[in-house]
């Protein structure tokens, strides 16, 4: 496994180690991406528009020589991570909850990816809730993006949907039960985060949600089923009370 040399910050410790492996700029995008499924080297371009190309080879390489990606043999030009990689999940998702927990407004020049929102709606669900609800299907237009997610009992299946769609293989839905219901929403990027908070309602009275079929019982189910809590900042008497 490739090492850091002067590049490393001289401890020997899992924190400084992992950074050394995945602690670079865009490094935990591109696992990001990866973890939603294979992708191209355009696909991860494209999807992180605002990379150059010379550091998007140069962190797939350092990348691949540290034992967290790989190259797909059946796909010219494509990469996957190894299992090592996958183990980086529950960072990553973490690190998604906290981000949308403190996210304020969008950039003007800030986009929405459909591997981004793939991974926000997977960071945002809610198994237990969704085990005791009806399968349902909820697609969601976000700008040029969207994406298709099947609910059955406790298994999120997302998949991007539409003409710029990437090509999928089957899904695992496709197996199960057809859900009882389905959910279409078109909304703007700056309603993605009261939606993921449990609080589609409050998106849709701002007018930056339209329920574009479907009706307020599945909006209501898609919060109950999608959820980030919010940030709640500590005040210092709290933080007294605590000590």
């Amino acid at each position: 496994m490739a090492t850091r040399g002067t590049r490393g910050y001289g401890q020997y410790g899992g924190a400084a180690r992992a950074l050394e492996r995945v602690g670079d700029r865009w490094a935990l995008l591109i696992v990001r991406d990866l973890l939603v499924g294979p992708r191209r080297y355009g696909d991860l371009k494209t999807g992180l528009p605002r990379i150059p190309t010379n550091i998007l080879s140069d962190r797939l390489k350092e990348l691949q020589e540290s034992g967290v990606l790989r190259r797909v043999p059946t796909v010219r030009g494509g990469y996957e991570l190894t299992p090592l990689g996958r183990d980086l999940e529950p960072v990553i998702t973490a690190l998604e909850r906290w981000g949308w927990a403190v996210l304020g407004e969008p950039g003007d020049d800030e986009t929405v990816s459909a591997d981004s929102l793939a991974y926000a709606l997977r960071a945002a669900f809610r198994a237990d809730a969704a085990a005791a609800l009806p399968p349902t299907e909820y697609v969601l237009h976000v700008g040029a993006v969207s994406l298709s997610a099947i609910v059955v009992g406790r298994t999120l299946d997302v998949v991007p949907v539409g003409p710029g769609a990437l090509p999928q293989p089957r899904r695992r839905s496709a197996l199960e039960p057809v859900p009882s219901g389905v959910l279409e929403l078109e909304l703007e990027a700056r309603a993605l985060p009261e939606l993921l908070s449990g609080r589609p309602a409050a998106a849709r009275r701002a007018g930056s949600l339209t329920v574009v079929s479907g009706g307020d019982e599945l909006l209501d189910r898609f919060g109950a089923t999608f959820r980030i809590e919010p940030a709640t900042p500590t005040t210092d008497a709290e933080a007294a009370v605590a000590a």
